[in-house]
């Protein structure tokens, strides 16, 4: 319903808004106290929590309203000069004393609005407590001092409220979501800057990706196949000396050299699979994934909806960023179970990884988060790794697929 989801941002709006009372002073008086250096100690810590509660209602807003405003995420650094340097942080520094008086008032209006049909009910259920000089009077200058009155003058109040209560809660918060949008929002050119950015760290790294791919590649045929061709081509070349001094010896070389040429075969295979998968092309990526659910150590399950038509580079993309997922909770998180959703919702191809491992994964602890991230924002995606320690993990892929 509506009305309730508009009344709950609007309580929402209100106690931030009250939390915005107390900090709004606070800070000022950080700020002279930065005069004198004590500020400059307490007020990192405040702007954090200024951060918090901005970042919170960005989340809030896109949960109320068609469209959130974009997240600015935390402080990347510590220090109050940078702080205070990032865009982000003027945005909230103004939308804070918004939030305080408008928020706030805004934000109780609506909520109190949504809860009057049940304040009125009680007062006319319970008119004879009141006065007979003095009755109660719930919402118009009519007095409730019967229970006849409450009948016919009641029940009329009762359904006024009512409809307050469907029609006040989104009028209070249209204006109150509108101007946090406005607030906190980043302007069109920072919004522009950000996805030139994101582009050009998204190239980079697809291009850091194919070389490493490439050299790997290399790597594979120096030191696999073109080993076994060249033991190969000894091989035949000893059967072929053989051939007229020692013809019982020919059968034995020409055995090895057919097992090497298999073996070179096996390893070209391999090396094909890892670079595309031949049953992404046969089958499709569900049914891909459905095989490696069934070969991996872990006992996984997969929960595979119906995806349609998708383009090949986010089929690899996905396919390998989720067959390194279950090798690492393989390998690294000791993980008794595992479990993949896939699903396609309109253009955006999402997929969720889940085991119950030990957690405390992080980028910054192997190359393979560090690989499944620039694969998928190769192609334009999103990665998202929740990995407490203790567990469970969780990582979350979305990737547009229009083609």
């Amino acid at each position: 319903m509506r009305s309730a989801r508009a009344a709950r941002y609007c309580a929402t709006v209100a106690a931030r808004g009250l939390a915005l009372i107390v900090l709004v002073p606070v800070l000022v008086y950080s700020a002279v106290l930065c005069l004198v250096g004590v500020g400059l100690l307490v007020m990192p810590f405040e702007l954090r929590l200024l951060r918090r509660l901005a970042d919170a209602e960005r989340t809030r807003l896109g949960t109320w309203a068609a469209t959130p405003a974009t997240p600015a995420g935390p402080h990347a650094r510590s220090t109050l000069t940078a702080m205070l340097s990032e865009p982000a942080t003027s945005r909230d520094l103004r939308w804070a004393p918004w939030m305080a008086v408008a928020g706030t008032l805004l934000g109780s209006i609506g909520a109190a609005l949504f809860v009057f049909p049940a304040a009125v009910l009680v007062l006319i259920c319970l008119w004879w407590l009141f006065p007979a000089d003095d009755p109660v009077r719930p919402l118009l200058d009519v007095p409730v001092d019967s229970w006849a009155s409450a009948a016919y003058a009641g029940a009329p109040q009762l359904l006024l409220s009512l409809l307050l209560a469907l029609v006040g809660p989104p009028l209070m918060a249209r204006p109150a979501a509108a101007s946090s949008r406005r607030l906190l929002a980043p302007s069109a050119a920072a919004v522009l800057a950000e996805r030139v950015a994101a582009l050009d760290r998204t190239r980079t790294g697809a291009l850091r990706a194919h070389g490493d791919e490439l050299r790997r590649i290399e790597r594979d045929l120096h030191d696999g196949t073109q080993a076994r061709l060249v033991s190969l081509a000894m091989q035949l070349g000893l059967a072929e000396r053989a051939l007229g001094s020692n013809p019982a010896g020919v059968g034995p070389l020409l055995t090895r050299a057919r097992e090497g040429a298999e073996e070179a075969m096996a390893e070209l295979r391999d090396l094909l699979r890892s670079v595309y998968p031949p049953v992404l092309a046969d089958r499709g990526l569900a049914d891909a994934l459905s095989a490696v659910v069934a070969r991996c150590p872990v006992p996984a399950t997969a929960h595979l909806a119906d995806l349609g038509p998708l383009p090949a580079q986010v089929e690899v993309a996905v396919y390998f960023a989720i067959t390194e997922a279950l090798t690492n909770a393989a390998k690294h998180s000791h993980a008794r179970s595992a479990s993949i959703t896939l699903a396609r919702v309109d253009d955006t191809l999402r997929a969720e990884i889940t085991d119950d491992g030990r957690g405390g994964a992080a980028e910054g602890h192997g190359t393979g988060l560090r690989g499944m991230r620039r694969r998928i924002e190769a192609v334009d995606g999103t990665l998202r790794v929740q990995s407490p320690p203790g567990g469970p993990t969780v990582i979350t892929l979305e990737c547009p697929c229009a083609f």
